[in-house]
């Protein structure tokens, strides 16, 4: 194809030509005021002369036509699985193509987006698509959606598109749906105080009436509460540990169903303690007394309460009382009144010196077993009559002393029970298969026998050193030397005093790292990394359950320290739950309750204003499955009930330019003295 236009080179610069032509034209306009005969000849011949030194020329273009482009975005999002929407979107396509392939001089250009995570972002690909097209040669935008679109811009003027956009709708008019949301949830909750999330359901299109909710904390025994349809409720927990904790909500299924997978929703809340309060009483003044104390002191979260027995009752010299420094020890108020109040009680070398009563013993045995938390660092004493075994206490402690005290050197070994515990598996220089520890020496320890507990360091002749045992609802810890501060003082190298220490608090106060029958699942990229911590080294099974509602079983594999460790490559939003028969580990993936299903139902809503501005249509393909596709000019209409339109571009490429005088020069010449001769016969007669 070919094009031709015409193009100027004058002879004489600009002014010059424009000052000639005034000249000119004056001249002219005299000779007309005069009445002279020939005056249009002179007219005649002076745009001859101007119109030679314009030197006009006539410049042909060789042209290459280039297609209409037409882009057909295809919605792959979650809600496009709905219902029969995927089969639609398919049909379309392929219906949409065979149309197009019948439009003369078209190409196709078709893009699949909105798989992502936080919606469905449609327009991120129509940007992408737009930065490789020819923006002259955009001929219309295709999209087939259920019109749920989450990235739509302000005005098609964003995209920089002058073309109609044109919806095929999938799924159906009118549907209805039933959502469970979450208007309001905090991120993190103090330990046992009570909390509160609001959440709503909604029927759509709008319902009356109640709905059952089903809550479900940290995969535990769901509990079920009837709310109203329609109004914000307010939900009451409790965080019942620190760290994180999810929550599973559900509705009952609602009159019309789209899908259940709205009526589901999690809240992650993380749980702190306000603050933990520990109770130290030191039975007597000795070198491993500022152990205890600097580790709980260093920990700023910990309310410390630190009594040291100097003056025991029997100890009469005669100084009057109000002589004396030391502060009363208030035995009613701490074991009586605020018992409750501490998470954790610690007796260093204590004895009997009925300083404490048996009934404030007493009340120590309740409070562990309601769910307190005890620790005994025995000194020689707790071999004597004296001990706090032979105290009501007694009925909570593991290990009955035998009366024996070994004093000789001795390095503490991590029990094989021990390797695999959390308090003390990987405890730094702690022995490993056939090794030996490489801290330094003890050099006491209180001989006991042990019933229930658990013992995860021993001593010489492998006689009990640290034993664990659960209690009631509470826990309890015997630690049958007072050397361990030893090891804070670096002798023959020292040894993990603090940490050990620090493992054995936090066990006691139920922190869940230390759990040592715990099964935690997290998800790292596109991985969910499962662990299994157990004393138990059998192999075992979980089984996953996808946000999609199917499973998976998968073999867990030996990680040491007493971990069972697997991997699954996962790529689907949601909550995730792992279970291994007993205990249930749920992890978040991406958005909890993501954009995708907060309305499921088909509209052409949040498309409709850049349709208009485009002057495109909206066509559901349940009513109309292969609209007709035509060419249009530009200035008609764009889009009809039964039919779209595409522009007609007729864009093309200049392949070639060829260029060639109007008149030759001479003919310019000729003309004007011809024309000028004629004048002057004229006026001559």
């Amino acid at each position: 194809m070919t094009g031709s236009a015409l193009a100027w080179s004058p002879l004489l610069p600009l002014p010059w030509l424009l000052a000639l032509g005034g000249a000119a034209l004056l001249l002219v306009a005299l000779a007309a005021w005069r009445r002279a005969r020939g005056w249009w000849l002179r007219l005649l011949a002076a745009a001859a002369i101007l119109l030679g030194l314009a030197n006009p020329s006539l410049v042909e273009q060789q042209r290459q036509g280039l297609p209409d482009i037409a882009l057909v975005v295809v919605d792959e999002s979650a809600s496009q699985g709905i219902g029969e929407r995927r089969e639609q979107t398919e049909a379309a396509l392929a219906a949409l193509e065979a149309r197009l392939a019948l439009l003369p001089n078209t190409e196709v250009e078709v893009v699949r987006a909105g798989s992502g995570e936080d919606g469905t972002n449609l327009f991120a690909a129509v940007r992408d698509a737009l930065s490789r097209l020819p923006r002259q040669q955009l001929a219309g935008i295709f999209f087939i959606t259920d019109g749920q679109v989450h990235d739509a811009p302000e005005s098609l003027a964003a995209l920089a598109v002058d073309a109609p956009l044109h919806e095929l709708l999938t799924g159906a008019p009118g549907e209805g749906d039933r959502r469970l949301v979450v208007v309001r949830a905090p991120t993190f909750g103090i330990v046992d105080k009570p909390q509160s999330l609001t959440i709503r359901v909604e029927d759509q299109p709008a319902g009356r009436g109640t709905a059952t909710l089903t809550i479900a904390q940290d995969g535990g025994p769901p509990r079920s509460i009837a709310v109203p349809v329609g109004r914000d409720v307010d939900v009451d927990f409790e965080l019942t540990r620190r760290g994180q904790s999810i929550l599973e909500l559900s509705v009952d299924e609602g009159p019309a169903e789209l899908s259940l997978q709205n009526n589901r929703a999690a809240v992650v809340v993380n749980g702190v303690r306000d603050r933990l309060r520990v109770l130290l009483v030191s039975g007597e003044p000795h070198a491993g007394e500022r152990v205890w104390r600097n580790i709980l002191k260093s920990d700023p979260s910990v309310d410390l309460v630190h009594f040291t027995i100097l003056r025991p009752p029997e100890k009469q010299d005669g100084t009057p009382i109000r002589e004396l420094s030391l502060i009363a020890f208030p035995t009613r108020e701490l074991f009586e009144e605020k018992l409750d109040e501490f998470d954790l009680i610690i007796f260093d070398r204590y004895r009997q010196r009925g300083v404490l009563p048996n009934a404030y013993l007493d009340n120590i045995a309740r409070y562990v077993e309601n769910g307190g938390a005890l620790l005994e660092s025995a000194g020689a004493a707790s071999a004597s009559p004296m001990s706090l075994y032979r105290t009501p206490l007694g009925r909570v402690m593991p290990g009955e002393p035998t009366g024996q005290v070994l004093e000789e050197g001795y390095r503490p070994e991590v029990t094989e029970m021990g390797l695999r515990h959390p308090v003390t598996a990987g405890l730094p220089g702690a022995n490993t298969a056939g090794g030996q520890p490489s801290w330094g020496r003890w050099f006491r320890l209180i001989d006991a026998d042990v019933g229930n507990g658990e013992v995860l360091m021993d001593g010489p002749g492998q006689r009990p050193l640290l034993v664990l045992q659960r209690f009631g609802k509470g826990r309890v810890a015997q630690l049958l030397s007072d050397h361990v501060w030893l090891w804070a003082r670096g002798f023959e190298g020292g040894g993990p005093q603090a940490e050990l220490l620090r493992r054995i608090a936090h066990w006691l106060m139920q922190e869940p790292d230390l759990e040592e029958e715990d099964l935690r699942a997290t998800v790292a990229g596109s991985r969910l990394e499962i662990i299994r911590q157990s004393l138990s080294p059998d192999a075992v099974t979980v089984t996953v359950t996808y946000p999609d509602g199917s499973t998976e079983a998968v073999p867990l594999s030996e990680a040491g320290n007493g971990k069972q460790t697997a991997t699954v490559t996962i790529d689907q939003p949601g909550l995730y739950r792992v279970e291994d028969g007993t205990r249930t580990a749920l992890a978040a993936a991406g958005a909890l309750n993501p954009k995708e299903f907060a309305d499921l139902r088909a509209s052409p809503e949040p498309l409709e204003k850049l349709v208009s501005e485009g002057r495109g249509g909206a066509i559901w393909l349940a009513r109309d499955s292969d609209p007709a596709i035509r060419k249009v000019d530009p200035d008609r209409a764009r889009a009809g009930s039964d039919w779209l339109g595409l522009l007609d571009r007729q864009s093309y490429l200049v392949t070639g330019v060829s260029e060639r005088p109007l008149l030759p020069s001479w003919a310019y010449l000729g003309l004007a003295l011809g024309l000028a001769f004629a004048a002057w016969r004229r006026e001559g007669r």
